[in-house]
């Protein structure tokens, strides 16, 4: 089993800025606020978390292969 990558790159669709962001261990992050325009960011339908939706890496439970936060 490869080791969990705890960092992912955030994209926000609305201004396109990239940010890497350090995934929390405890839980799923459901909420991120843009650096550069501050919008907020919520998970799209079906996702568990920003991370699966708008980071380059999934959040740890998708990388360990369960379906979403739990």
């Amino acid at each position: 089993m490869n080791e969990p990558q705890l960092q992912s790159t955030l994209t926000c669709p609305e201004c396109g800025h990239a940010q890497v962001g350090q995934m929390p261990t405890d839980a799923c992050q459901w909420f991120y606020e843009c650096s550069a325009c501050r919008t907020l960011l919520k998970p799209k339908p079906g996702d568990c978390c920003v991370y699966c939706s708008y980071g380059t890496v999934p959040c740890l439970p998708v990388q360990a292969g369960n379906s979403c936060c739990e």
